[in-house]
């Protein structure tokens, strides 16, 4: 008995999916906060007194880097874990002959 597909089609499933999905960028938001405030941190440490727009402008730098990162890979595994990936690749099997599978 083969087991149903599981996308983002079923509105639970999705519930769940987008869920897990906020769950991870809330965990990297914090993430995201600790390494600004690492950074600018350092960046006092090694500099001593800096202007506040430096300080402003490394802890957004950092911070929006860092969130941007754990944002996109949250959608990687969300792409992975709902069934996207394979559904496009059994979508473009007619067009990549070359593959064995």
């Amino acid at each position: 008995m083969t087991e149903p597909m599981r996308n983002l089609d079923d509105p639970a499933y999705a519930a769940l999916a987008w869920r897990r999905f906020r769950r991870i960028l809330g965990w990297m938001a914090v993430l995201a906060i600790v390494c600004a405030a690492a950074g600018v941190a350092t960046l006092y440490w090694w500099t001593g007194i800096m202007p506040l727009h430096m300080g402003i402008a490394t802890a957004l730098g950092i911070g929006l880097t860092v969130l941007m990162g754990g944002a996109l890979m949250g959608l990687v595994f969300l792409s992975s874990g709902s069934g996207h990936d394979e559904h496009v690749d059994r979508f473009n099997e007619q067009y990549d002959p070359g593959r064995q599978d």
